[in-house]
């Protein structure tokens, strides 16, 4: 039997590129005013990506703890390296509100957050396109064209910078994760559902089909 050739850990590879991801959006977008914190990939239902602080403690000191910031890899099928920074950059703007500024509760995104995220290159939209809301509880935004972030991501690129990894298709699944969903909304009240990317979904109330979301949208629920 013919021996296998041994593969590179992927564990030091993967997290090491989302390290330099970090850090290299921390210096050209945040003036390098974040902290560091713990990065993981966690698959959590309905959410790209999430920031909850303080949810890790300090082994030998107890007292000091470090702000957690996960991205799903059920969400990465079918985006590009760019939207996934883009999560990546929404919830460091998070992380920069609850460093520098007033976060409201509940994970609310609030009028300080959206300016934030428009300073940076990314503009909030609750639709994930030009024209909605910029504010509130579940958000996505779109990127800036010629603006901060894509002038930044671009830089990035340019150093051959990559991901390596994203959800397996499993058995009966034609996309990413079996956990993967995409946000239908109606155009006319705006109520929402969630379901299967190729989902065909009508409001009943108004009798509209409902839209699906732009994959390429980050949003997240924030933790009490």
């Amino acid at each position: 039997m013919p021996r296998l050739r041994p593969m590179p850990a992927i564990t030091p590879i993967e997290y090491g590129g989302l390290q330099a991801a970090f850090d290299h959006f921390n210096a050209g977008l945040f003036n390098r005013t974040l902290q560091d914190v713990m990065i993981v990939y966690q698959r959590r239902a309905h959410s790209f990506g999430h920031f909850a602080p303080d949810r890790f403690a300090v082994r030998a000191e107890h007292h000091r703890t470090r702000h957690e910031l996960s991205l799903n890899p059920d969400g990465f099928y079918g985006q590009t390296d760019q939207q996934i920074c883009q999560t990546l950059v929404h919830e460091m703007a998070h992380l920069w509100q609850h460093m520098h500024g007033k976060p409201s509760k509940g994970g609310y995104h609030n009028r300080e957050w959206a300016a934030k995220m428009k300073s940076i290159g990314l503009y909030p939209s609750n639709t994930g396109k030009p024209g909605g809301k910029e504010t509130g509880s579940q958000m996505m935004d779109y990127i800036i064209a010629g603006g901060p972030f894509d002038k930044s991501f671009a830089e990035l690129a340019a150093k051959k910078w990559k991901l390596n990894l994203q959800s397996a298709v499993r058995p009966g699944s034609t996309r990413g994760g079996a956990n993967s969903k995409t946000k239908f909304t109606c155009p006319l009240c705006r109520c929402n559902a969630w379901g299967k990317p190729d989902l065909g979904i009508a409001c009943i109330a108004c009798g509209a089909q409902m839209k699906a979301a732009q994959v390429s949208a980050s949003y997240d629920r924030q933790a009490a």
